[in-house]
């Protein structure tokens, strides 16, 4: 007589009994996905009947049951269920972990109950690296899941996997080193959110004036506010590397996350004005709270699979450009050298190694040369070649938009938070296809009223070589009235 337990392989009852793949499809819409060969050949292959009770959302002692009664109604065959109490090891072929993360966060994007989502993963994997979460993004993005919908996910996806993330040590660095810096200005941004919602409690508090609390609020934005710093550093020094290893989803999902941010500190600037008091405790806790979890999705799932994902090599391209962008609240330590020789390094521009006179249309420069003269420029210049690929930007003293040497080489649309991604492929289509030359923009940045233009390049024959990207503050030009015709140095 054939006997079955809760940790009979589901591939050795499918061999035996083919006609059951069918039946189990019947019995969950879950167990229908079984007919796709990668999930047979992962899930399918590896898991137990407790397992797949865990995946199709029925309990392993009915599931036995129903597999016993269906084979001994198509067989005739007596079947006998062995008493198991053992519980099932987790899951540990990675393919088929990675199947399974992937259906869980498909059923919460199907509006699934978080707690049986988390039951399952307690069930079948038990504990999650911030690698296989990232892979897991990783292919529901590649595999047309929407960018959007990741990020709306990310919240409720960390709480599912949250008691394993709790158990894993955080990522440490010696002091220099870009992880140790980010580290610190994450306990940086932690202090001066404690003080910040100090600040909302008093506010909230009976008999608070809002008047007399205003410039309190003001500064504790403004120190709120460098975060922006540590965000760029993330978005243009480990993002492009990180994308160098085929690891782009996450990082987009991350920026985009960043951007709210940044447009929750940008409310709150304008609620300052306000009488409201109510909406504002309301914005500043909602601003508190997204920090606060970014720090987290930082410590336990990005810097943890950046540091697992990039070499002392990478880690030196991170070091040489943190200085253009800046540090938010601390200085970096100054014990991490990279252990690469300098030939690994990357290389030092061409302007400052020496060259011969490169003859233009209409004159000859050295590489020095031009660098100084598009570094003096009173405007920002970015270069995109004809692939949509950055082939230049000209560090300016005080860039509006701060750039670093990673985004040499990377594609723009890369470069670009999400939700700005489509309008930037709209204008290169339309260069490209010649429907276009130029486009415009004007922004107010802070204090400042920014002009952006876009201009396509183009060879002699016409051929599109690429775009170029020109910012300016026009904040004091836009104040200019009358004529100026003499010098005024007085």
């Amino acid at each position: 007589m054939r006997t079955l337990n809760s940790g009979t392989k589901i591939a050795d009852l499918l061999k035996e009994y083919p006609f059951l793949l069918d039946y189990m499809a019947g019995l969950s819409p879950q167990f229908s996905r079984l007919k796709s060969p990668i999930l047979l050949k992962t899930i399918g292959r590896v898991a137990t009947v407790r397992q797949a009770a865990g995946f199709g959302g029925i309990p392993p002692a009915e599931l036995l049951q129903r597999i016993r009664t269906e084979i001994e109604r198509a067989t005739g065959q007596g079947i006998e269920i062995e008493s198991d109490e053992v519980p099932a090891p987790p899951l540990a072929d990675m393919e088929t972990r990675l199947e399974v993360l992937k259906d869980i966060i498909r059923r919460l994007h199907e509006g699934g109950d978080v707690e049986e989502q988390k039951r399952r993963f307690g069930e079948l994997i038990k504990d999650v690296s911030p690698t296989e979460i990232s892979r897991m993004e990783q292919t529901l993005i590649d595999e047309g899941m929407p960018e959007e919908e990741v990020k709306r996910l990310c919240d409720v996806h960390v709480q599912v996997f949250k008691e394993s993330l709790e158990g894993q040590p955080l990522p440490s660095a010696i002091p220099g080193h870009p992880l140790h810096t980010l580290m610190e200005e994450n306990k940086a941004l932690e202090q001066h959110l404690a003080t910040w919602n100090t600040l909302l409690e008093r506010l909230e508090a009976r008999g608070a004036d809002w008047r007399s609390l205003r410039g309190e609020f003001s500064a504790g934005l403004t120190s709120l506010a460098e975060v922006e710093k540590h965000y760029l550093r993330k978005e243009n020094q480990l993002f492009p590397l990180l994308e160098d290893k085929g690891v782009s989803g996450p990082s987009k999902v991350m920026w985009a996350i960043h951007d709210d941010i940044r447009a929750m500190l940008s409310d709150l600037r304008q609620r300052l004005d306000g009488e409201n008091v109510t909406q504002f405790i309301a914005a500043g806790r909602k601003l508190s709270t997204a920090m606060a979890d970014m720090i987290y999705k930082e410590e336990k799932i990005l810097l943890p699979m950046t540091l697992e994902s990039l070499d002392d090599s990478d880690w030196a391209r991170v070091k040489r450009g943190e200085e253009e962008i800046g540090y938010a609240w601390v200085r970096p330590g100054t014990e991490w050298r990279p252990a690469v020789s300098a030939e690994g390094l990357p290389p030092l521009p061409a302007y400052q190694r020496p060259g011969a006179t490169l003859e233009l249309a209409t004159g000859a420069l050295t590489p020095e040369q031009i660098n100084l003269l598009l570094t003096h420029l009173p405007v920002d210049v970015t270069f995109v070649d004809e692939t949509d690929t950055v082939r230049y930007y000209s560090a300016t003293a005080e860039r509006i938009f701060p750039r670093s040497p990673a985004v040499i080489g990377r594609k723009v649309q890369n470069c670009h938070p999400p939700a700005s991604v489509h309008l930037v492929n709209r204008i290169l289509a339309a260069f490209r296809q010649g429907s276009r030359e130029s486009a415009e923009f004007w922004i107010r940045l802070n204090e400042r009223f920014v002009h952006i233009r876009y201009f396509a390049v183009r060879d002699a024959g016409g051929a599109y070589r690429g775009c170029l990207e020109v910012s300016q503050d026009a904040t004091a030009i836009r104040g200019l009235q009358g004529e100026r015709r003499l010098l005024d140095w007085e």
